[in-house]
């Protein structure tokens, strides 16, 4: 038997359906001989749901775990030890038993934690597996704060040097207080047009591109119906750049990729539904310009203190070239159209042995955290 990994999918973020689909892909692309799957879907009511398959959520017709009829979800238990988790169906385990983490402590061997956005890739679901000591993938629990932060993210990039473009953060109740003054600070520091985004999401959710007064004022009243701080970056002219960093204290770095928007800017309709957007691997990009992206994906990975996994997003600026970091994603998307994984299939390394290799720096963080005194 290979390695048993705990797949956590779905989550109580607004990317609840992006995890379904990624999760779906690593069932599909795993090898089976080598790594054997537990899923485990997390509802949008933060109910956990063990031994209900994320394939078997997707071909119920609607991406949202939820209790299915129990003929539906039985048959998706990946091996009878599973059932000791928990219960499917209409029986629902409650995400405070502490009864999952001792069971999931003896039954596997590492947990994948695929969610992405607040309650899953912001150090929560982290801080959890941590206390119970179970290894699991990716950034530990600061990385993974810092880095679905797009405000501490920024101010630890400019802290180390790490060119970004400029930008202004407010809370939602400066918004409530005087948007008129916000609106002005804006429009006086960062012009048009502009990006206003929710400080705590991912996969473009809550975004939205600012061209006038009247727009801006909207786009901040949706930041702020899904986060309490917004951040307001101006327009960056540039050549849209992501490439994927791999490993833990010695990260290597794809190569990078060029996203070419269907739409006028690369939000979530473009990402997820229409598809219309296209993506040229590896990027046509000077030597020069390649390396010095490689290099600040590297650093700006190592910036945040991060571990497994990250994709770095960058702009290529039109007028002279210059290259600066968006921002970082902890828990990079895993579907099919993905770029996290068509990076580092193009840099060659396939989707299976892809993930093999987070599972096992999982493991090797986890020996290392083990030799902390204090553990």
């Amino acid at each position: 038997m290979g390695l048993k990994v705990a797949l956590l999918y779905g989550g109580q973020s607004g990317e609840h359906e992006v995890s379904i689909m990624s999760a779906c892909s690593v069932l599909e692309a795993v090898d089976k001989d080598r790594i054997e799957i537990f899923p485990i879907g997390i509802g949008k009511d933060g109910r956990w749901y063990p031994g209900l398959s994320p394939q078997t959520v997707k071909a119920s017709g609607t991406l949202a775990v939820r209790p299915l009829l129990p003929e539906a979800a039985n048959h998706t238990l990946a091996n009878e030890d599973l059932a000791s988790l928990g219960h499917t169906g209409e029986r629902l385990l409650d995400n405070t038993s502490g009864f999952l983490l001792g069971a999931l402590k003896e039954k596997v061997d590492v947990v994948f934690p695929l969610l992405h956005g607040p309650k899953g890739e912001d150090g929560t679901v982290q801080g959890l597996f941590e206390l119970a000591g179970i290894p699991y993938v990716g950034a530990g629990v600061a990385a993974s704060a810092v880095g679905m932060d797009k405000a501490l993210m920024k101010a630890v990039f400019r802290e180390k040097g790490i060119p970004i473009g400029d930008y202004r953060v407010y809370l939602r109740s400066e918004l409530r207080e005087d948007s008129e003054k916000i609106v002005g600070e804006i429009e006086e520091a960062l012009g048009y047009p502009c990006f206003v985004k929710p400080a705590n999401l991912g996969s473009s959710v809550g975004i939205t591109k600012a061209h006038d007064k009247q727009e801006l004022a909207a786009a901040l009243r949706t930041a702020a119906d899904y986060d309490r701080k917004l951040v307001v970056e101006a327009f960056l002219d540039g050549r849209e750049v992501e490439c994927a960093v791999l490993g833990n204290d010695l990260p290597e770095a794809s190569v990078p990729g060029e996203i070419i928007p269907g739409a006028e800017f690369y939000d979530y309709d473009d990402k997820y539904v229409h598809g219309k957007t296209k993506c040229i691997i590896p990027s046509a990009l000077p030597v020069e310009t390649t390396e010095e992206i490689r290099s600040l994906a590297i650093r700006a990975f190592k910036a945040i203190d991060c571990a497994g996994f990250a994709r770095v997003d960058f702009f290529v600026l039109h007028e002279n070239g210059r290259v600066l970091v968006n921002e970082i994603n902890t828990i990079p998307g895993f579907t099919k159209i993905s770029m996290y994984p068509k990076l580092w299939e193009a840099s060659g390394l396939p989707y299976p042995k892809l993930i093999e290799r987070l599972v096992a720096l999982a493991r090797e963080r986890y020996e290392d955290l083990k030799q902390n005194k204090l553990l």
